[in-house]
């Protein structure tokens, strides 16, 4: 009789532990969200296309996620924003309420197999960007060439911030691939520091976003200051004539070579959750993201700061991820020389 009473009061308080732990694991996006706080982390400084996109998003995304928590971003700057993007795999907590803006040369520079990045971004989970960007290669007006074709035959000082940088991986694709004579000299520190150099005629030529010069140097456009020599990524209306580096390419290899070092493009400003995040959560954070890039009062923000609305999804970002990481090794060391 004894152990029957020990075995009912065993069964009643297993019975009570499930009652007590289910309401935490029947928990709605909603419950979990609301009165929280979610950190919106950004890998490099104030003031660039990623801390701009960012800023933006937070200002309006909170009220599209059940719940509506209050969204902050926070700068967290070292190693090209590698810093922050480890922090968020490594330390900070899986459970939605930490997001990063992450570079989008992350995957290519996985895929080549760069030591910094010492996380796996293929266990990030996607959550959505404004846009596509299109990368470009310019030049300044006094650098004495307006086509790709006269940059092989004329050297043109270009300036980067640093190794594995979009900045320096991109002409030193060109010169590789398409035998441009770009000397490119490193170690500024961002886009504007770049911007002055040409200004004072420390350097000629440069590669920066086709989004960010409409954005942040529109009165170099109108005036002729820059002109843009090729481009990659997504075919842009506003540049009749200026040609597609992949477009250039003589074959297959080198086509697949110049798409991983520009796979960025199609991610864009991409914001994405570490592995682990619950699924609900994410597929909240998804929808939300879409639903504010259509929302009336992120739009007209958008067009005031002349940011193009052409969002892309976080299920597409999560397959291009995966495209990028599955490029044939062979291909991925040849690239990993221009990247790194």
């Amino acid at each position: 009789m004894e152990g029957m009473r020990n075995l009912a009061s065993a069964a009643a308080t297993a019975a009570l532990g499930v009652l007590l732990a289910a309401p935490a694991s029947a928990q709605s996006v909603a419950e979990f969200y609301k009165g929280k706080t979610v950190n919106v982390l950004i890998g490099v400084g104030v003031g660039g296309e990623y801390d701009l996109h960012a800023r933006l998003v937070s200002r309006y995304i909170g009220k599209h996620i059940p719940g509506a928590p209050t969204l902050v971003p926070q700068n967290m700057l070292g190693a090209g924003g590698a810093k922050m993007a480890a922090y968020l795999a490594e330390v900070a907590p899986k459970d939605g309420t930490n997001i990063g803006m992450i570079a989008n040369n992350f995957p290519a520079m996985q895929a080549a197999g760069l030591e910094v990045i010492r996380f796996d971004v293929g266990k990030f989970q996607w959550i959505g960007s404004i846009s596509p960007t299109v990368e470009t290669m310019t030049a300044w007006h006094t650098a004495g060439v307006t086509t790709i074709e006269q940059a092989r035959e004329k050297e043109v000082v270009a300036g980067a911030s640093g190794k594995g940088a979009i900045t320096y991986s991109f002409p030193a694709m060109l010169n590789e691939f398409l035998g441009t004579k770009f000397k490119i000299v490193a170690g500024y520190q961002g886009g504007n520091a770049i911007n002055l150099a040409m200004e004072r005629g420390e350097v000629q030529a440069r590669n920066n976003t086709w989004s960010s010069w409409k954005v942040t140097k529109p009165d170099w456009l109108k005036n002729g200051d820059i002109k843009i020599l090729v481009y990659a990524g997504p075919k842009p209306k506003d540049l009749p004539g200026v040609p597609s580096v992949t477009e250039l390419m003589k074959n297959e290899d080198e086509r697949r070579i110049v798409d991983l070092i520009v796979s960025g493009t199609e991610l864009g400003r991409p914001l994405a959750f570490a592995g682990g995040v619950p699924a609900d959560r994410v597929a909240a954070l998804r929808k939300a993201f879409m639903e504010t890039m259509k929302d009336p009062e992120f739009m007209k923000e958008a067009a005031k700061l002349q940011i193009e609305i052409e969002p892309v999804s976080g299920e597409h970002m999560q397959k291009v991820v995966e495209n990028v990481l599955a490029t044939p090794k062979n291909l991925a060391t040849r690239a990993r020389a221009l990247i790194e």
